[in-house]
């Protein structure tokens, strides 16, 4: 979160010989290109949860039974999420999506991009403080508001108390350069 941030990297990214910090433009420039392809990683990726959420949404009776039945189930699912690209095919397909079927993650791998929302949300937060991020107060705020607290509460009250409202996926949105 803050390996490029200007008053942390001007303390570890210099020139092994001269001392000389790393040009920030340098810096600039490895920030845009880090959201090179985000738009088919993220699609990519939306195509596997909601494909995994569309398995779960099925009766038991309604689970297609016959493998050449599985690619149709696919293609309605991610046609009905609108995730139907022919340049951004599934991730996984259904029969080796072992994650979401063997893995334990029965119909919760949207859960790595909800993390993500939350992260980058959390960022957002710091970066609204008077230093830019680099605030202790807000530190602290965070470690005794968010992460001291365990599972004495839901996780999710304690992400609105500190935040004052719910996530915003926007933040997400940004980092990935998609808005």
């Amino acid at each position: 979160m803050w390996a490029t941030h200007p008053d942390v990297i001007a303390r570890y990214a210099r020139h092994h010989a001269t001392g000389e910090q790393l040009d920030l433009a340098v810096v600039a420039r490895l920030r845009e290109a880090a959201g090179y392809g985000e738009g088919f990683a993220t699609a990519e990726y939306l195509g596997a949860a909601l494909l995994d959420q569309a398995w779960h949404h099925l009766a038991p009776d309604d689970v297609p039974t016959d493998p050449a039945d599985v690619a149709g189930f696919e293609q309605r699912a991610l046609a009905d999420a609108g995730l139907l690209l022919e340049l951004v095919p599934p991730r996984y397909r259904s029969t080796y999506f072992n994650h979401t079927f063997g893995g334990g993650y029965d119909a919760g791998y949207y859960s790595y991009i909800w993390s993500e929302v939350l992260d980058a949300d959390t960022q957002a937060w710091f970066e609204e403080g008077e230093n830019g991020g680099l605030d202790a107060s807000r530190g602290r705020r965070f470690r005794d508001v968010l992460l001291s607290r365990g599972h004495s509460a839901p996780p999710l009250s304690f992400y609105r108390e500190l935040r004052g409202r719910d996530a915003d996926i926007t933040p997400l949105l940004v980092r990935r350069g998609l808005q």
